[in-house]
């Protein structure tokens, strides 16, 4: 009997992970409470240590998985092995979409930051909800766009801007994200500078530079103070 009824605690736990999982994402949150339930009935639930890898690259892309807790980074590496980060993923945020459409060869590599929980779904059951419901479809396209429209603008400043330029904007863009202008750094130093594309000891420099200049407080490695946002946005555009 106590094990019947650890089993249903369990599998009920699993159910509400599920529900507030799928209920934070963009392209699920507009439909009804049952159609969230026939999304919710897809999902399966996957826990990640810190370090450990979702997927590799050459891996088939066959499910979506959403972030329920914790955080993702997607990472390419270069042929000498350095890493190059894209993006990093927070609860609400998913990836693996490509296999909506077919399925694909992963391309990048997705690691666990953190603690981290994600509800899948399998893509014969993404194919079944799209199906039923067609306007989950122009809510991926959506986030595409989006994406596409981010990755071209990091591009551009890759090619067009100076490190300093690039790390203003970067500042500047979590200030007004967190709309504070006191905030925790999502990541740290080396991933920070990978994702800019230099080195963590340039980062340490220009973020010295920056404090000189009376333009930011450093708290400490990852706890920024923004004292001047002109300054920084002048320096960034």
């Amino acid at each position: 009997m106590e094990e019947q009824e650890v089993c249903s605690h369990t599998a009920q736990n699993s159910k509400k992970t599920a529900q507030s999982c799928v209920a934070i994402v963009p392209i699920f949150n507009h439909l009804q409470e049952e159609e969230m339930r026939e999304v919710v009935k897809t999902t399966r639930p996957i826990s990640l240590r810190r370090g450990e890898p979702l997927y590799s690259a050459g891996d088939v892309s066959s499910s979506l998985y959403i972030i329920h807790r914790g955080k993702i980074k997607i990472y390419r590496l270069s042929e000498n092995g350095k890493e190059q980060l894209v993006r990093i993923l927070y609860p609400g945020d998913f990836t693996g979409e490509l296999a909506l459409f077919k399925e694909s060869i992963h391309d990048v590599y997705a690691e666990a930051m953190e603690k981290t929980e994600i509800c899948s779904i399998q893509r014969n059951d993404l194919n079944a909800l799209l199906r039923i419901f067609p306007s989950i479809s122009l809510k991926i396209l959506n986030e595409f766009s989006d994406r596409l429209e981010r990755t071209e603008m990091q591009m551009t400043r890759f090619a067009t801007e100076d490190i300093d330029s690039r790390i203003a904007f970067y500042l500047v863009q979590q200030a007004e994200e967190k709309d504070s202008m006191e905030f925790h750094l999502p990541m740290s130093r080396k991933d920070l500078a990978s994702f800019l594309g230099t080195t963590p000891e340039t980062i340490s420099r220009k973020l010295g530079k920056f404090e000189n200049e009376g333009w930011i407080e450093q708290k400490d490695q990852r706890v920024i103070r923004v004292l001047n946002l002109n300054a920084l946005s002048s320096s960034s555009s």
